[in-house]
Order: C-alpha cells, then sequence, then structure tokens
C-alpha cells in the first residue's frame, strides 16, 4: 500500500511533465558528465598512441562513436534502474526514474545512439574499435547493470574493467591495434574505480540499503570498506608508475604521479580513521580530479619527451 501511495505523486508529476519533454532530458539519459570524462582518457588514449598528432578524422570520429555508444549505454542503465533511481535522492528526479520519459522510448533512443555509434566507428575508424566498443557497453549495460550490481558487494570491482576501456578504444582508433602501453592505462582506471565509487557508496550507503543495492557498505560495513578504499589506493598508486617503469612516460610523469597519488592515499587514510561521510564524498569529488589530472600530466610528458 506505502509503494502506490508513494507511485501517486511520481506519476502525477509524469503525467504533467511528459508534454514538456526537451532536448536536455534526452541528454541527460547519456550522463554527458561521466561520458565527457570517458572521451577526456579515449583522448589522451589518441595522442599517446603515436608520436605527434593523429588526424582531426580520428580524432573527431573516433570520439563521436565512442561518445554515442557510451551514451547509449547510459541511457540502458537509465531504464534498467529506473526503480532504484525513484527511491535514492541524487537519482530520483531522472528522467524515466520520473515517468517523464518512458522505458520504451528511453529503448528507442538507446538503439539509435548504439547503431549510429556502430556505424561510425565501421565506417569512419576500424572494426576492432567498433566491437570493443560495443564489447564495453553490453559489459556496462548488460553484465554490470542488470546481473553484477544486484548480485554481489564486489559489483563495482568486477564490472570497473568495461568502464576502464576509453583509453584503449582511443589507442585502438588510431592503431588499430592492442598494444601494451594501452593495457596499462586501461589497467589505471581498473585500479582507480573501486577505491572511487566506495567512497560514494559510504556518503550514499542509506540509499544504497533502501534500493536494496548489495554495495560493499551496506553489506560489510564502513570500516570494512574503508580499509579496502586504503588498499585500492595503494594498489593504484603502484599500478599508476607502471608507465613510468616501462619506459611510456618519463620524469615529468613520476612526479605528477607520486604527487597525485600520495593525496589520494591522505584522503583514504584520513577516511579510515575518521569514517566520516563528508570525507567520503571529498575522497569521491579528489578522485575524479586525480583520474584527470594523472592523463594530463602523462599526456603533457609525452609531448615535452616527443
Amino acid at each position: 500500500m506505502s509503494e502506490q501511495v508513494e507511485a501517486l505523486p511520481a506519476q502525477a508529476i509524469a503525467r504533467e511533465s511528459r508534454a514538456r519533454i526537451s532536448w536536455r532530458d534526452y541528454l541527460e539519459l547519456t550522463k554527458p558528465r561521466v561520458v565527457a570524462l570517458m572521451i577526456l582518457t579515449s583522448v589522451i588514449g589518441m595522442l599517446l598512441a603515436e608520436p605527434g598528432v593523429p588526424g582531426w578524422g580520428v580524432l573527431f570520429w573516433g570520439n563521436l562513436g565512442i561518445a554515442l555508444l557510451a551514451g547509449a549505454a547510459a541511457v540502458v542503465n537509465h531504464v534498467v534502474d529506473h526503480k532504484i533511481d525513484a527511491v535514492m535522492a541524487r537519482t530520483r528526479k531522472r528522467p524515466v526514474a520520473t515517468g517523464k520519459i518512458s522505458t520504451a522510448d528511453a529503448i528507442v533512443f538507446a538503439t539509435l545512439l548504439a547503431c549510429v555509434g556502430m556505424a561510425v566507428l565501421i565506417w569512419q575508424v576500424n572494426h576492432l574499435t567498433a566491437w570493443l566498443t560495443l564489447a564495453s557497453l553490453v559489459g556496462y549495460a548488460g553484465v554490470y547493470t542488470l546481473f553484477l550490481k544486484r548480485a554481489t558487494p564486489q559489483n563495482i570491482t568486477i564490472g570497473g574493467l568495461a568502464g576502464a576501456m576509453p583509453p584503449l578504444l582511443g589507442w585502438t582508433a588510431v592503431t588499430g591495434q592492442v598494444e601494451g602501453h594501452a593495457l596499462l592505462l586501461v589497467l589505471i582506471i581498473f585500479a582507480w574505480t573501486p577505491p572511487h565509487f566506495w567512497a560514494l557508496a559510504i556518503h550514499r550507503k542509506e540509499e544504497y540499503a533502501k534500493a536494496g543495492i548489495p554495495m560493499l557498505p551496506v553489506t560489510h560495513g564502513n570500516r570494512f570498506t574503508e580499509l579496502h578504499i586504503l588498499l585500492y589506493t595503494l594498489m593504484l598508486l603502484a599500478v599508476s608508475l607502471l608507465p613510468f617503469v616501462t619506459g611510456m612516460s618519463g620524469w615529468i610523469y613520476l612526479a605528477g604521479a607520486l604527487a597525485l597519488g600520495l593525496r589520494f592515499l591522505q584522503y583514504a587514510v584520513r577516511l579510515l580513521k575518521g569514517d566520516d561521510r563528508r570525507v567520503a564524498l571529498n575522497t569521491f569529488k579528489y578522485s575524479i580530479t586525480y583520474l584527470m589530472a594523472l592523463f594530463v600530466v602523462l599526456l603533457v610528458d609525452h609531448f615535452v619527451y616527443f
């Protein structure tokens, strides 16, 4: 009965707002901020793939195709999680959660984005990048969102591989090959993902519990999660040094990676000592800054030594 009562306001909002749907609502479905971060790492993967700057055609069409498929995966996430989104403060105003955009319309939109994205990558870039990008979409929207997210507290650890793919996709768009240094970039994001999301999960623990999502703080408690954030941050610091160790980068990157990684480690230690939701949120915010800054420093190092 309570669920039916709660559903009435949402239905009323949906009826009132359905006539006012704009392109911004569809843009929101694609999670543009998340896609923008992915495209940043994709662009850097392209710029690191070979000496010099790749052609504008590859830069434009490659990132357009990757962005369209990433957006399609985000739309599917909105559809699959619309009931969960409706009970979480952070997501309850999303267009599908409120009913402003129907699930059927969202699925059609996702299909259109995916088809156009695949066409762009196949005809303007190369087949390898197209199929790897599609595999990432399936990994995120299918394996992670449909299954892992609800099945295990290690959901983000296992499912993080799909979100770590953009620099590899950018690299293959330029070279047409999967190479070791590109996989190092994937490994960095893969190691970064758990402390990034677990910090947010601590801050939003009650909401995840209410939604029935077995995030690590919900199933094992804050202390256990904070310890694992610290351990993964240490692993991330070690992994972030591999580009220097393997000769992919030089001293500029080493200095930047150490400074950024030690700051991340400081946040993780503070979180473990204090168990403070505000520190958890600040750790989450810094993790985004960390990843962007790390890849930018890697890019600067590449062109200075080139």
